[in-house]
Formats: C-alpha cells, sequence, structure tokens
C-alpha cells in the first residue's frame, strides 16, 4: 500500500484507538469523553460552548457527551446567577480520580507508540504534528 501522509495519519489513530479501546470501556467512560475531563481538571469549570469550540466538535455531540458523564457522576452542571442557560460544567472528584487513572493508560500508549524513538526524535515528532495541524486550521479557517 501506498505511504501517503493521510493513510499514515489514520493508521496511526486507529492503533492507538485500538490500543486504548478496552481502557476507555474499563473505567466507564465513552469515545471523546476523556478530552473533557482533561480540559475541566486542567482548565476548571466553564460553559459547554467553551467546550465545544476547543475541540472543534459539534455542540450537540458536547451535549450528549456532558449528559452521559454526568449520569456517571464524572461531571456536575451548575447553573450560573442571572443566565439559566449559561451553565458551568465542572469535574467531580469521581472525575478527576478517573481522569487519573486516563493518563496513565495515555502514558504507556505513549511508551509503546514511542518505543525506539529518541529524545529529538520524539520533540520533532510533536513539533510536526502540532504544525500540521496549525497548517490544516488556518486553512479551514480561511476557506469559511
Amino acid at each position: 500500500m501506498e505511504k501517503t501522509f493521510h493513510m499514515l495519519l489514520y493508521r496511526a489513530f486507529h492503533a492507538q484507538r485500538n490500543y486504548l479501546g478496552p481502557s476507555i470501556t474499563a473505567l466507564g467512560l465513552g469515545s471523546g469523553q476523556p478530552k473533557l475531563l482533561a480540559f475541566l481538571e486542567e482548565n476548571g469549570p466553564c460553559q459547554q460552548r467553551v467546550l465545544a469550540e476547543y475541540f472543534e466538535i459539534d455542540p450537540a455531540a458536547v451535549c450528549r457527551m456532558l449528559d452521559s458523564l454526568e449520569k456517571g457522576g464524572f461531571i456536575k452542571r451548575r447553573a450560573v446567577e442571572n443566565n439559566r442557560r449559561a451553565g458551568r460544567i465542572e469535574i467531580t472528584e469521581k472525575g478527576k480520580q478517573v481522569n487519573d487513572l486516563w493518563k496513565q493508560h495515555c502514558r504507556r500508549m505513549e511508551e509503546v507508540m514511542l518505543e525506539g524513538f529518541s529524545a529529538e526524535e520524539k520533540h520533532a515528532f510533536a513539533d510536526y504534528l502540532s504544525r500540521a495541524y496549525q497548517n490544516l486550521k488556518d486553512k479551514g479557517e480561511s476557506q469559511r
């Protein structure tokens, strides 16, 4: 098969999902939910639209993920005084514990994925991915 960047990225993403899939299920989380917990733990309470904008995903999809996280006790929603529509989402203690476990799984995955890479190669790889993302993001925004 031709080694295009598109296919290499797709295969790496798919392999990562397969590697982490059992862990996400064992923690009681669904697809896409760990990143929301990580954001909330790192940045503190925020509104749903902030999550949708940061992760560049549909607000309705974020709402569904948050509903499930709330049912699982990983987050709680609080009303903002004088604005019932602008609720704030915050991570619970249970959510923090699960997020810590998730980060451990991700660190192990990264160790496996980057086995045999030098520190310089890891740094360069991270830089390349960041730059590729920014190029696509910038081009997508200019096409709107």
